[in-house]
């Protein structure tokens, strides 16, 4: 499904990514894991476009991505809950959420179909639905941002660094619903970025580690004895 080789970026002359391979395939569930500063934020804009490559090819279904503009990239079913949520402050959760859709034009059936999709995966944002962004906590906002990812990723979810800066209550509740949601959507593949790799245990099968731009090392994911 995707696909990265001998992707290289580079940023004001220093180079960030250095010949990055990695196969996500239908329905896999890969992590990143790296230290801060390893490469993993970069990859991840690196498939949606936001930063350009200064080589390799990057492909989802053989589609070369370079062919596809940044902004289009949602519309082949892909979502990204980046690091910083980026969520617009003064928007309700609602309205957020349902952004990228909107923008794609999808048909209003659909957009309610895929908000109600939403919210029976994370009930707890229905109830802050209209609420502004800007009054969230920073769980909640992580909460939105994985929401708002959902509506675009049918097919394939980027998440950057999701547990970070959670309080132990709210990353146990985040993990629950990627469990619950990897369980539920076979088909779709994900591709998550953590320091950590204990965090991403109970639901991926591979664990892939960048060091200074680089995989070094692809392993099985051990299975979650809990």
């Amino acid at each position: 499904m995707l696909s990265l080789a001998r992707v290289e970026v580079a940023i004001q002359g220093a180079r960030i990514l250095r010949g990055v391979e990695l196969v996500v395939p239908e329905g896999g569930r890969v992590a990143l894991v790296g230290r801060n500063g390893a490469g993993k934020t970069t990859t991840l804009r690196a498939i949606m476009g936001l930063v350009p490559l200064s080589g390799g090819t990057i492909r989802f279904d053989g589609r070369d991505l370079a062919r596809v503009s940044p902004h289009r990239r949602t519309a082949l079913g892909i979502g990204y809950a980046p690091e910083d949520r980026r969520l617009f402050p003064s928007f309700t959760v609602e309205e957020n959420v349902r952004l990228p859709a909107e923008v794609l034009g999808l048909p209003r059936g659909e957009v309610r179909a895929r908000l109600e999709r939403v919210w029976e995966l994370l009930p707890e944002l229905l109830e802050l639905r209209d609420r502004r962004a800007g009054a969230l906590s920073g769980g909640q906002g992580k909460m939105a941002a994985l929401a708002r990812a959902l509506v675009t990723g049918t097919r394939l979810l980027l998440l950057d660094e999701p547990f970070q800066g959670l309080a132990p209550a709210l990353a146990r509740r985040y993990g629950e619903i990627l469990a619950r949601l990897v369980a539920r959507e076979r088909a779709m593949a994900l591709l998550v970025s953590e320091s950590n790799p204990e965090l991403l245990r109970p639901f991926v099968d591979r664990v892939a580690t960048i060091e200074r731009g680089e995989i070094t090392n692809e392993t099985t994911a051990p299975a979650s004895t809990g």
